[in-house]
């Protein structure tokens, strides 16, 4: 082949911003019985990047969410996703001692992350001294938006109507709580009653930044009311100051933990885009001032030819 026709053949192109994704990283946890395994993916240029934790859902892992995950790291987040305790890859018997404080375990695991930044940048190539740790937000779905709201300053209702410790982290700055249960007590079914004790939250505590989604077809069978359930948070935390209600929307908004994946009952590329759009816009308004991602994203959602959904703020 000549010098001429190598010139002439096409090459290939970058059209994304290329990603560095590493894992599993292993962090010791001896008091939860089995180390910590995350997952970093962030961009692979790029200094003092945001950090996104992500908190999954029940039986999801570190290796879920890849259409939030994707879109974040685009758009200059590095983003850490933990493998909790309840993950079917994981595969916890249901008598295991451990069990009854999945919970608490989930949220010393985000803590545990938050200790261990340093290490974690160490331990992933490329990455090592390109973190922002003052730009810290958490995201959760289902489970893991009890989880955030946990870490953003909501309680636990004790068996005896008491309200739990705090177990906020003041190093996380803004939230973002995807289908995130609401009030326990009598709106629980008696299923959820017996077996998730925990899902009697006190909102009132909860005063960190976050914005919440809730499809408005997010009928769940732990709760005896409707999909309002999941807009409790946003009503009664002082800290949730907006809302996003996805028309048509269950509990997995579209097809937020996966791409293609078979447990989704809403599939929608469009819902899913308008997740990956305003969770974005809150968390890079929220973490910089003057930023006004959040109000050109609320302008551009509300002017839609094809409305998602509708905002509500505070």
């Amino acid at each position: 082949m000549t010098a001429h026709s190598q010139s002439n053949a096409p090459q290939a192109t970058q059209t994304v911003a290329p990603v560095i994704t590493f894992g599993p990283i292993a962090l010791p946890a001896p008091e939860r019985g089995q180390d910590l395994h995350i997952r970093v993916s962030a961009p692979a240029d790029g200094e003092d990047l945001p950090v996104i934790l992500m908190a999954h859902g029940f039986a999801k892992s570190m290796r879920d969410y890849a259409p939030l995950v994707d879109h974040w790291t685009a758009n200059g987040f590095a983003v850490i996703q933990p493998t909790f305790l309840d993950s079917a890859t994981l595969g916890l018997a249901p008598d295991d001692p451990r069990t009854p404080d999945i919970w608490k375990h989930r949220v010393a695991d985000m803590t545990r992350i938050l200790d261990h930044l340093a290490e974690i940048e160490h331990a992933v190539p490329q990455l090592k001294g390109r973190l922002d740790q003052t730009r810290i937000a958490a995201v959760g779905h289902s489970y893991g938006g009890q989880t955030v709201g946990t870490l953003l300053g909501a309680r636990v209702i004790g068996p005896d109507g008491s309200v739990g410790e705090d177990m906020s982290d003041p190093r996380i700055k803004v939230g973002v709580l995807l289908s995130t249960t609401g009030l326990g007590g009598e709106f629980l079914t008696p299923f959820a009653a017996e077996h998730f004790a925990f899902m009697t939250p006190s909102f009132p505590e909860m005063t960190t930044p976050a914005l919440v989604f809730a499809g408005d077809k997010d009928d769940s069978p732990l709760s005896t009311r409707g999909p309002d359930w999941f807009t409790d948070v946003y009503k009664l935390s002082p800290g949730a100051t907006a809302l996003v209600t996805l028309f048509g929307g269950e509990h997995l908004l579209g097809g937020i933990t996966g791409y293609k994946v078979t447990d989704t009952t809403d599939e929608s590329p469009e819902r899913v885009a308008a997740v990956q759009a305003l969770s974005t816009a809150y968390l890079r308004s929220a973490l910089y001032d003057d930023d006004t991602s959040w109000s050109d994203a609320m302008q551009v959602f509300a002017n839609s030819a094809d409305p998602q959904g509708r905002i509500e703020q505070k």
